[in-house]
């Protein structure tokens, strides 16, 4: 209506100037017009009039034809920058659902799980629960209900809002590196939502006492499964295999699609827990850190021995190969049923890495050092394409380890598409023969 109304004031601008100088014209007698039109008018005076009538009249136009342009350009670009400045009732609206959406994608584990429980605030968006129903609903941290220990402190099994199995961990934060972890991994957790790692829930606080409540993993760590007192009989070759590829997807989400990268730092089969389905989750981030965040130079060396790069252990280079080499280790574990690390005498240590390599590389002697539970179980091929993809993750040199991506694009085709990969199982797997030639790791 404005855009119009301003039109219309112009158009009446026009008529106006116009109007106030209007053509010259000659009256002539009634006589003289029969000659007119035989012959040429010489009024010199006359045709400089209408020049000049012209003249101001196409200045008009084109002044009131640039005013209005710049006047429907202007408009127009004040509309524009209205609208992305304050956008309007609707679009904020939709925004603001989509905005909330996304939230309740990052909070459902949490806040839609706990109707009944009682909170005392919020650390972030992370719920603070009251320490008085964590002291409860675990049995006053019986020892019955714990599921395992860590560095500083051990994880409860809890029953919240009287249905809903948790896992807390308790932390005695008396120095500044534990509360550190606490928090590190609190942030962290808190901005991550992916299949393949652990959902955080909430948290509490009693005095040096910090607990991460987490969602509950039913068939506990990797580590506990392989080298438990089940020695790995309840994971068959195939569950093994979806276990790398979770994994390797867990990853790869903290590499290459978190903004900026991750590094989780404290890769190994007790930090890879499974669900009731044996859906791996990657957990524990207190040692976690942000590539690019601080100088990683500086950073005190942290780790598990048998699973600590060997740049990041001698020079202190950390990087996202680092996760690449603990993550070979977590497959050679899958693969041969071994410690990372294994006593051979009272006082001598053996890594799985320098144990197995030579073995892995050689196609007579790999089918002999497989775990018994999964030996002669699976395609002699796919057996192989695991041990070179192991080998190529544990080299003592970084820029020769593959990336997570490429590592885990050699896992999917590996693994059943009922277990969330592409491999179609048709027949019988063959045993495996000695005869075929060794594998060729050589760069």
């Amino acid at each position: 209506m404005k855009l119009l109304l301003i039109v219309f004031i112009l158009h009446q601008l026009i008529r106006v100037l116009v109007a106030a100088d209007p053509p010259v014209s000659s009256p002539q007698p009634a006589h003289i017009t029969t000659l007119s039109t035989s012959m040429p008018a010489f009024s010199p005076g006359v045709e400089d009039k209408h020049k000049h009538s012209h003249k101001k009249l196409v200045i008009a136009l084109v002044v009131v034809s640039t005013a209005l342009a710049a006047l429907v350009l202007s408009l127009l670009c004040f509309w524009i920058y209205q609208h992305t400045k304050h956008p309007s009732k609707s679009n904020k609206k939709k925004n603001a659902q989509r905005s909330d959406a996304e939230k309740g994608v990052a909070a459902a584990p949490s806040l839609s799980k706990f109707s009944s429980v009682k909170l005392v605030g919020m650390k972030g968006s992370v719920p603070i629960i009251d320490y008085k129903q964590i002291a409860k609903d675990t049995n006053n941290f019986k020892e019955s209900n714990i599921l395992g220990e860590g560095g500083f402190g051990c994880v409860y099994k809890a029953c919240l809002d009287d249905n809903l199995d948790v896992a807390v961990k308790k932390l005695h934060c008396e120095t500044q590196i534990a509360e550190r972890e606490f928090e590190n991994e609190v942030d962290l957790l808190s901005k991550i939502q992916h299949p393949n790692i652990i959902s955080l829930l909430g948290c509490s606080i009693d005095g040096n006492t910090r607990f991460i409540v987490y969602e509950l993993m039913q068939n506990g760590s990797l580590e506990a499964q392989l080298h438990g007192p089940s020695h790995g009989s309840a994971l068959t070759w195939h569950m093994r295999m979806k276990i790398a590829l979770d994994t390797a997807r867990g990853l790869e989400y903290l590499h290459e699609h978190c903004y900026p990268p991750v590094i989780h730092r404290d890769m190994k089969s007790s930090n890879i827990l499974l669900d009731a389905k044996f859906n791996a989750k990657l957990s524990d981030f207190g040692l976690a850190i942000i590539d690019g965040s601080q100088s990683k130079k500086n950073i005190k060396l942290s780790g598990t021995l048998g699973y600590v790069a060997p740049e990041y252990l001698l020079d202190g280079e950390l990087t996202d190969k680092s996760d690449v080499y603990a993550f070979g280790v977590v497959l050679l574990e899958l693969l041969l049923g071994r410690k990372p690390v294994e006593k051979v005498a009272p006082a001598q240590c053996q890594s799985i890495v320098t144990w197995a390599i030579p073995q892995l590389t050689d196609r007579s002697k790999l089918p002999n050092i497989v775990d018994p539970v999964i030996r002669n179980t699976m395609d002699p091929k796919h057996l192989y394409q695991v041990a070179a993809v192991a080998v190529l993750c544990v080299q003592p040199e970084p820029s020769y380890r593959p990336l997570i991506t490429d590592v885990l694009h050699s896992l999917v085709p590996l693994v059943t598409t009922e277990l969330g990969g592409t491999l179609r199982v048709s027949q019988v797997p063959k045993h495996v023969s000695s005869a075929d030639p060794p594998l060729n790791t050589s760069h």
